[in-house]
């Protein structure tokens, strides 16, 4: 087993994110950093398993017209930050960014801080993640995103909070919808995102926001951006690919999409539903399809870290995996399908072992959400949720082939 005081080092990416903004075009461009939690990175198929069921719960809530006060669990274990400022004189709380969920909050690590723009509403608000949550109460105030100031957002100030250790709350920018039900006792209201409001100010001309990962081997590396409005072109090659957000539900509440997968050109899920997740750290695909991709790989379940584990033999013949998107072919390499294998130790594993990043999300296709894109597959691609338009973006990068895994 990892020792956590051997992930101390790992925590300083999070005094990274407070890099310079750059302003392009009517649209800003703001650094974030990737973020792993010292006592939360073992078994991360785990903690993404549970996102997904509060993932399905939460929209199948919604689809009845129920009030449902849980949302998206957040992946505590893996995570990537933006500074934000809130207040004038600003205070900088580094935030999650995650588009599995709405509501932006501060108050977890680095407490809130009332000013002259602080303004205190009638409303509690409330939310539960599975591996944690917050309450408190509902405020309006200014929030600065670099050189853009929304001067009256709505944001949640904890005054209990847990699960969450080394970041001050979350950064929401899914769909709106998904505030619904967090506020008492305005239940039925939801909360204008930062991105809806920046729109309604007239500070960036759609409702938008490009992301840029990269995949690293460090432990401290500022290796992300954040774009509201518009897209960053350096950080992309070709031409972005974008597709219509999926109709079928519970996929449809969230940035959902349509996709096929294949392993070395044999199909292992055929196109189907599911979404595309900030906040989930691994990929996860439905039952029936990671049963055949097991099988193809001839990779075993670990289980001290909770991921799949080939050996190197297994490495040196594992095959493309290919993602179907809008008739376009995105593929993962073998490299990109696996664990940086110089942070093996973080998550618990050998050094003699290679550990895939795919893992079973718990259900059978067919559901209607029957994967999860997360982290370690958009960190080699760069990616739009352009809610003006209700689609999605994708493009591959410099970083789409690379073997730095």
């Amino acid at each position: 087993m990892f020792s956590a005081k051997s992930l101390v080092a790992l925590l300083t990416l999070a005094l990274s994110v407070a890099a310079t903004p750059v302003a392009r075009d009517g649209h800003i461009s703001l650094s974030f950093a990737k973020h792993v939690n010292a006592t939360g990175t073992a078994h991360l198929l785990e903690r993404d398993q549970a996102r997904a069921k509060i993932i399905k719960e939460r929209a199948q809530a919604l689809a009845a017209g129920k009030e449902a006060r849980s949302l998206a669990v957040t992946n505590e274990a893996v995570s990537y930050i933006a500074a934000v400022g809130v207040g004038s004189p600003a205070t900088t709380y580094n935030l999650i960014i995650d588009t599995g969920s709405s509501n932006t909050w501060v108050g977890a690590d680095t407490k809130y801080k009332t000013t002259s723009t602080s303004t205190k509403t009638s409303n509690s608000v409330s939310v539960s993640y599975g591996s944690g949550s917050f309450s408190g109460t509902e405020y309006t105030d200014e929030v600065t995103l670099g050189s853009l100031v929304i001067p009256s957002q709505s944001i949640g100030v904890a005054s209990k909070s847990s699960g969450f250790s080394g970041v001050d709350g979350i950064l929401g920018i899914g769909p709106d919808i998904l505030t619904q039900g967090t506020l008492s006792p305005a239940t039925s209201q939801t909360i204008p995102t930062v991105t809806d409001n920046l729109k309604t100010l007239g500070l960036i001309s759609t409702t938008s926001i490009g992301i840029s990962f990269e995949p690293t081997t460090s432990e401290e590396v500022t290796n992300g951006e954040l774009t509201f409005g518009g897209v960053d072109s350096s950080k992309y090659t070709g031409s972005i690919n974008y597709v219509s957000l999926t109709s079928t539900s519970p996929a449809s509440y969230y940035w959902g999409i349509d996709q096929s997968i294949s392993y070395n050109s044999a199909t292992i899920l055929s196109s189907t539903a599911g979404i595309v997740d900030t906040g989930t750290t691994l990929i996860l695909i439905a039952t029936d399809a990671y049963n055949k991709y097991v099988s193809a790989t001839g990779a075993k379940l670990d289980s001290t870290t909770g991921l799949l584990r080939i050996t190197t033999t297994q490495y040196a013949a594992l095959k493309n995996l290919d993602f179907v998107i809008g008739g376009v072919t995105y593929t993962l390499t073998p490299n990109a399908q696996i664990w940086p294998r110089s942070l093996n130790s973080y998550i618990g594993g050998s050094s003699s072992y290679v550990y895939l990043v795919v893992g079973d999300l718990g259900s059978d296709s067919g559901e209607g959400l029957d994967f999860i894109d997360g982290q370690t597959f958009l960190e080699r691609f760069y990616s739009v949720f352009d809610t003006t338009n209700q689609r999605f973006g994708i493009a591959t990068t410099s970083f789409t082939t690379a073997t730095t895994n």
